[in-house]
């Protein structure tokens, strides 16, 4: 198997970046979800209720600011903020502090979205972990919804989309990985094989494989267009539905922070069980 696709998300919610290779940080990938819109009151804002943030394109900058550009919006760059001037927000369930960045930012991201937001830095992803359930306690995560990296395969993904096509929606696929916007993809593997892994090395790096990833409307958008459907949920429901949720990809906790990874690279196996009745949940 290979490490077919890297994929990071610098705004939790807005489009990806394709790279050829990346640095894995206790709490993901360096630069992955690393900002996040908020609402006037800290809440995290995300395109499950404000599909607009998809069509939104953040560059990283080497300076650790961004470069914006966005749908009948000027394009903005945005500076890191200063980690001195600290807000309270609020992450699913998570309440923490971060930075906010300028107001300029703000109201650029406050026209996209019709109402008042901000944009925020996580300066310090060590303020957020993941489910003690699956993780140890000085595990972290950034921006991401629950945990630092989602793994999903190419040979899932082909018989998601042979299901569909069989199916009574067949008009609706195939769908394309991006829309359960994985950090890493891997090739070489037999569908859904991922339910069973347990720890995994790609190239350099070792993770934990510690929960299965439970999908929402995110997968159900359209990247370009924001439209939504019914797939792929409807088949998932079908064929891939445990504990009332539908299931695709795993979810990843790195064990070698700094470790680097690179499209190509070799995938093994290092521990693994049987999973008849789906993955970790």
């Amino acid at each position: 198997m290979t490490l077919a696709a890297i994929n990071r998300f610098p705004i939790k919610s807005c489009r990806g970046q394709q790279l050829s290779e990346a640095v894995v940080e206790p709490w993901g990938l360096a630069g992955d979800r690393r900002w996040v819109v908020v609402d006037e009151d800290g809440t995290t804002l995300t395109a499950r209720e404000h599909r607009p943030l998809l069509l939104v394109r953040p560059a990283l900058r080497d300076d650790g600011g961004l470069d914006l550009t966005g749908p009948d919006l000027p394009d903005l760059s945005v500076a890191q903020p200063d980690p001195d001037e600290l807000v309270p927000i609020r992450i699913h369930r998570h309440e923490l502090i971060a930075a906010p960045a300028s107001p300029e930012a703000g109201a650029w991201f406050s026209k996209l979205l019709g109402q008042p937001v901000r944009l925020i830095h996580l300066d310090d992803p060590t303020r957020r972990h993941p489910n003690p359930r699956f993780a140890r306690p000085d595990d972290s995560v950034a921006g991401a919804d629950a945990y630092p990296l989602l793994v999903a395969t190419d040979a899932s993904l082909a018989a998601l989309n042979d299901l569909i096509a069989d199916g009574p929606r067949a008009d609706e696929g195939p769908v394309p990985m991006i829309r359960f916007r994985p950090t890493v993809v891997i090739a070489g593997s037999t569908p859904w094989e991922e339910d069973g892994w347990r720890r995994i090395r790609i190239g350099e790096a070792r993770f934990r494989s510690v929960k299965g990833c439970d999908r929402c409307v995110m997968t159900l958008t359209d990247p370009d267009t924001t439209e939504r459907s019914k797939e792929p949920i409807a088949t998932l429901a079908r064929y891939r539905r445990w504990d009332g949720e539908t299931w695709f990809g795993m979810n990843l906790i790195p064990d070698t922070p700094g470790a680097r990874i690179r499209v190509g690279d070799e995938v093994e196996i290092l521990e693994s069980e049987p999973a008849p009745d789906g993955p970790p949940r």
